[in-house]
């Protein structure tokens, strides 16, 4: 699948279609919206260790960290939590192809839970409120109110696990109910205050990146100007139902780029993000209502579409008759989005 990566000599990131191996991680260069016949690198797994969650990029909280035996470092960004991880897994497994009892303890490792005897929910808070590498807080936008020092449900779970307080984001989250039980963090924004209601302990703390969450003495909402509010809650605020890396036709130069889709449902969006930029902000979108999408016949090159595609093309025609031309990585993938998309339109 796609994922970007940072580049050595120029540490800029450019979207390669990353293949995995039992014993190394090849990555190909997109040209044309085809991928290269070569691989462009390598990755040689033997000897290698992986970070999963690594936070070391404020900006890109989604990152996984390859160190190679030669003590080269890789870094690859993942669309969402879920991704990330099923990638780490699958990376740490081929790592230790060779090991099968270290791929069972991985896998028990998991799903186990077991918090430590002596931890102290002071000192996690203590360390969590670090200027340099404590948890980073930012402003959220829920249902339309904007939240100043907040962090999400999934942040505190990477937090956690990257600083050595939890094993598996099971235990991660037990942990950090016990943060909220003892009130050192409260959920603020309808998801997680609603969560904080449930009777199973276990669902009273939402590992998700739309549930918002701040430190329990920090300021309540703040709000924004009525225009920008407007704008977040006409495109921006709705649930994000599906999202994931696609390549997209220019409608100008006709050029094919990966990006970064995001499918947003109440109100009805889809919006997509240059990846190798740092900013997270759409470089375009626009409303579903009145779309039609549909898929592409992968012998031939349809009318209004260039260049020597991959294939497992769909198309989206706006009400405004904007035609947008869109290749998944895999069938598969396209009935998926095609599937996701046409509820909304």
């Amino acid at each position: 699948g796609f994922l970007p990566l940072q580049g050595h000599v120029v540490r800029n990131w450019k979207v390669r279609w990353f293949v995995l191996l039992q014993d190394k991680l090849l990555y190909y260069k997109i040209e044309g919206g085809k991928k290269e016949p070569s691989p462009k690198g390598r990755i040689l797994l033997d000897g290698c260790t992986i970070t999963c969650p690594c936070l070391e990029y404020e900006n890109r909280p989604l990152l996984i960290k390859l160190k190679t035996k030669t003590n080269t470092d890789y870094f690859l960004e993942c669309c969402s939590r879920e991704e990330r991880d099923s990638w780490a897994l699958d990376i740490t497994g081929a790592i230790h192809a060779g090991h099968p009892v270290q791929v069972q303890e991985l896998h028990r490792m998991k799903n186990s839970f077991k918090l430590l005897d002596n931890i102290s929910l002071h000192d996690i808070v203590e360390k969590m409120y670090d200027s340099s590498t404590g948890i980073k807080l930012t402003r959220n936008l829920d249902q339309g109110n904007r939240y100043k020092e907040t962090f999400t449900g999934s942040s505190l779970v990477d937090w956690l696990i990257s600083n050595s307080f939890a094993v598996s984001r099971f235990e991660a989250v037990t942990l950090a109910s016990m943060l909220m039980d003892e009130n050192f963090i409260r959920p603020v924004g309808a998801r997680s205050t609603e969560a904080m209601r449930s009777s199973d302990p276990s669902e009273k703390f939402l590992d998700d990146s739309t549930a918002l969450y701040m430190f329990a003495e920090s300021g309540k909402k703040s709000t924004s100007s009525k225009e920008e509010v407007q704008f977040n809650i006409s495109e921006l605020s709705g649930t994000i139902v599906k999202q994931g890396f696609l390549v997209k036709q220019g409608h100008k130069r006709k050029n094919w780029k990966v990006r970064k889709f995001v499918l947003r449902a109440d109100p009805a969006f889809l919006h997509y993000y240059d990846p190798t930029k740092e900013e997270n902000k759409p470089v375009g979108g626009f409303s579903l209502r009145g779309c039609l999408v549909s898929a592409l016949e992968d012998n031939g090159v349809p009318a209004g579409v260039k260049g020597n595609v991959q294939g497992n093309l769909f198309k989206i025609i706006t009400k405004n008759d904007i035609h947008y031309y869109i290749q998944a990585s895999s069938k598969a993938e396209r009935v998926q989005w095609i599937e996701a998309i046409k509820p909304l339109t």
